[in-house]
């Protein structure tokens, strides 16, 4: 008898409209390969080296202030610039066109040694009310603003304090039309949002579900390429951060502290990931197919030191992964609510 948990299987993405190979039989197989360094995060709260603590200056010589809670500045060596000039060219096969945009860096806290997992319910609602409001200005002026965090050395991350970015740039980025065009397919189908209906049948087979609470949930999406990755949707309709009330601000803290804590227990290490939202495109336009949700791509596989590489067949042929979202689910939603350093200082 075919079995999903046992069986080389595909499953299809309907954000994106591609399929996942599931392998589960392959997680029994040795690891030999490439073994990542352990967690040697910082645990003193101020960096006289850190560019992006308070007071300190930047590889620019411009002089962070003395912030005491979130604190936003130009990233001083952004992707994208306000004044490229406008242009395209086309040439046969040859398409190029000009972008402008903006770059912003986010520190979380003041504090060098938080990362999310360790900051208070109200210090994320900081955070998440700094989404907001640089969401509310570059929604303005540009139809996509990406926030997201590249967390951790093995992500690429260049400087261990708790940040994000925030980019607005002039055209749709690629990602996000493909998705675009898969939920308003589901939405001229169902006349619902995909999203909201996605997330109502997965609460009510609770196979893949990690946490929840009253307006959001997290789970591990029954697509999912990356092992322990995460899609964080909420219960009621809602297109982007900053139409959010402040309950449901405050319930969205909760549940990040959640899930970026259970994220940390499960290897006892500052978990890396990269993390962003995805909302609706700002065209002026209604967009009721769109429904806000913030997706997790953590690397590690079977321990701190081993990652999953996306290589050979994933770049030539399509995504693939061994254990199930099933096991990574269980795995994730069995970690304690209590951050594995503050237990220890507990005994």
């Amino acid at each position: 008898m075919f079995e999903l948990s046992n069986d080389p299987h595909r499953r299809y993405n309907p954000l994106l409209g591609e399929w996942v190979l599931v392998s589960p039989h392959r997680a029994k197989r040795p690891w030999q390969g490439q073994n990542e360094a352990e967690d040697t995060s910082s645990n003193q709260p101020y960096d006289e080296t850190c560019y992006l603590c308070p007071g300190n200056m930047r590889i620019n010589g411009e002089q962070n202030e003395e912030y005491h809670t979130t604190y936003v500045f130009a990233n001083d060596f952004a992707a994208l610039k306000p004044n490229t000039p406008f242009g395209e060219q086309h040439d046969g096969l040859f398409t190029s066109q000009s972008v402008q945009g903006e770059s912003h860096v986010i520190c979380f806290s003041p504090d060098h040694s938080k990362s999310m997992a360790q900051l208070s319910e109200n210090e994320i609602v900081a955070v998440i009310n700094t989404w907001q409001d640089l969401l509310e200005k570059l929604s303005v002026k540009y139809p996509w603003v990406q926030i997201f965090e590249n967390k951790g050395a093995v992500m690429g991350c260049s400087n261990p304090h708790p940040h994000g970015q925030v980019w607005a740039q002039s055209q749709v980025p690629s990602l996000a039309l493909r998705t675009g065009k898969q939920l308003l397919q589901y939405y001229a189908k169902e006349q619902r949002a995909l999203l909201l209906d996605y997330a109502e049948q997965e609460l009510a087979r609770d196979e893949r579900v990690v946490c929840t609470n009253k307006d959001w949930v997290v789970v591990v999406p029954y697509w999912a390429a990356w092992p322990f990755e995460t899609l964080l949707l909420p219960r009621f309709p809602v297109q982007h951060l900053h139409n959010l009330t402040v309950q449901q601000s405050n319930s969205l803290a909760a549940i990040l502290s959640q899930i970026t804590i259970k994220y940390d227990n499960l290897f006892n290490t500052s978990f890396p990931y990269s993390m962003g939202w995805h909302g609706q495109v700002f065209d002026g336009e209604e967009h009721p197919e769109w429904t806000l949700h913030g997706h997790f791509y953590p690397p590690l596989l079977r321990s701190a030191t081993v990652k999953k590489f996306m290589v050979g067949y994933e770049m030539l042929g399509e995504p693939q992964r061994d254990i199930t979202p099933e096991q990574a689910a269980a795995l994730l939603k069995n970690q304690s609510s209590t951050h594995y350093r503050m237990a220890r200082e507990m005994r």
